[in-house]
């Protein structure tokens, strides 16, 4: 008798009939409701494949022909790399990986203040993130407040390459930053060709719900799909706000504006890389919030982790986050339910780890937390192995007789593989006499100031001299006419 395959465990929230019905009326959406797209560019292309074009009133119905053809052309994996180009990702399947998603604005304070995030601020995060086994992406995932906002989407990325020898997931707020980050992004790579051939980032897309394509995001569609860069789409519609009040309302309008977005990108070039993606989120009526670290939040997301699966689409999912002020309870339990529940719904790109008030405000002490909490998840999701023909009967005359399997050689070596052995923030010592000791958020504090201490990742200074000719020469226009100083 041979072992076992090991079952990898799975959530699921829809039946395959429900699935069924919200696909159907979601290419009728795309077909007799349409979609905005407000660049003229891409209602061209789209008119030029054939699909019906309103100018006048900026629409595209898409047929289901035509989409079908994109969701065929769409890769169903594609790899990312880092930042030395010398290790990938696979994204697609059932692969997990963690980034501390995208665009935060403030930073929290060990005494619960925040301020507004700085290049400093970003640098630190990056850093840590470069030390944290568990996240394996980086992301653009701060705002810095110091240098001017027509600067940002460029210079996050500037100061990524830096400090992360990770991928990382990015995106634009202004389309004309494009072309400083594809530059950047070759001279890290040494040519236009590798940048293209081994993509280092990501690009968030994010419509508007209800069924709107801003120049913005069809610029950053259209131009990764010429330059083989993978899009990740970012649709948010918002329970009885931006979508339906149902569930299922809101997760038709989430998958016709997919669609929609994987359709640019193929008819730009088929074949482009792209991933299923989005932060839909429950509407709270009572007080006009969006909670993104809900429970219903997250059975939106896994929801559509299945619909994009049925196409075969890589997937995202803004799921380790939570919407508390603190690092306390509430951002344990939220974060923890979301990190395991997109691990268990075989979502590819995580995004969130380290973040706050719904999506706002990033916290180091919780990225150290959170990197505990994705590497639970990472074994959950391993399973339990089937490692020997006979499980336990082969072992237990010695250690009958010596009472325990303590010294056992299997022990010696399969506990490690067995148990996943978290850091210094997880406490699971006895407690100290007389009770006490520190707390999680403590420990982390310790865990920060080590890990920031070690040696940073660094790039080679005749790459960074020519970044900083790069950014130096985009930022004058903006009166930007020297870099910020990064505090240590």
């Amino acid at each position: 008798m041979s072992l076992l395959p090991t079952f990898r465990p799975r959530i699921q929230m829809l039946s395959e009939e429900l699935i069924d019905r919200i696909i159907d009326e979601a290419f009728d959406v795309l077909s007799t409701i349409g979609l905005q797209f407000e660049h003229p560019k891409a209602l061209s292309l789209l008119g030029e494949h054939g699909q019906r074009i309103d100018r006048t009133g900026e629409r595209a119905y898409l047929d289901r022909d035509f989409v079908e053809k994109a969701i065929e052309s769409a890769p169903k994996s594609f790899k990312i790399w880092n930042v030395t180009g010398d290790a990938s990702i696979e994204i697609g399947g059932d692969n997990v990986t963690y980034d501390p998603g995208s665009a935060a604005i403030k930073m929290l304070e060990v005494d619960g203040t925040t301020h507004a995030s700085t290049s400093s601020d970003y640098v630190r995060l990056a850093r840590l993130v470069h030390q944290l086994g568990n996240i394996r992406a980086a992301s653009t995932s701060l705002v810095p407040h110091d240098v001017p906002n027509e600067v940002s989407d460029f210079f996050r990325l500037y100061l990524a390459v830096q400090n992360c020898n990770k991928p990382i997931v990015t995106g634009l707020f202004r389309e004309e930053s494009f072309g400083a980050m594809f530059e950047i992004m070759t001279i890290v790579r040494g040519s236009e060709k590798e940048a293209t051939e081994k993509p280092l980032a990501i690009f968030d897309a994010c419509p508007s719900s209800p069924l709107r394509w801003s120049v913005l995001t069809s610029e950053s569609i259209m131009q990764c799909a010429r330059h083989n860069l993978p899009s990740e789409i970012i649709s948010v519609p918002l329970t009885g706000a931006t979508g339906p009040v149902t569930m299922s309302g809101t997760l038709v309008v989430h998958t016709a504006e997919n669609l929609a977005g994987i359709a640019l990108a193929q008819a730009v070039r088929p074949g482009s890389p792209v991933v299923y993606g989005g932060a839909p989120c429950l509407m709270d009526m009572r007080a006009g919030q969006t909670p993104f670290g809900s429970l219903e939040t997250y059975m939106i997301d896994c929801a559509y982790a299945q619909i994009g699966k049925r196409f075969g689409f890589p997937i995202h999912s803004y799921m380790g986050l939570s919407d508390s002020k603190r690092v306390d309870a509430q951002a344990g339990y939220e974060t923890g339910t979301g990190v395991i529940m997109a691990a268990l719904a075989g979502v590819n790109v995580v995004s969130g780890v380290g973040i706050l008030d719904f999506i706002t405000c990033q916290s180091l002490e919780k990225l150290v937390i959170d990197n505990e909490l994705c590497g639970m998840a990472y074994r959950l999701i391993d399973g339990i192995k089937h490692r020997h023909e006979k499980m336990a009967i082969d072992f237990l005359p010695e250690a009958v007789k010596q009472g325990h399997f303590l010294g056992h050689p299997t022990t010696l070596k399969l506990f490690r593989e067995e148990c996943y052995m978290p850091g210094k923030v997880v406490d699971r010592a006895s407690a100290p006499q007389g009770g006490g000791g520190p707390s999680d958020y403590e420990r982390a504090r310790g865990v920060v100031k080590d890990l920031l201490a070690k040696e940073p990742f660094r790039l080679s200074e005749d790459k960074v001299r020519e970044l900083d000719k790069v950014v130096l020469r985009e930022a004058r226009e903006f009166g930007m006419e020297a870099l910020p100083a990064i505090a240590g």
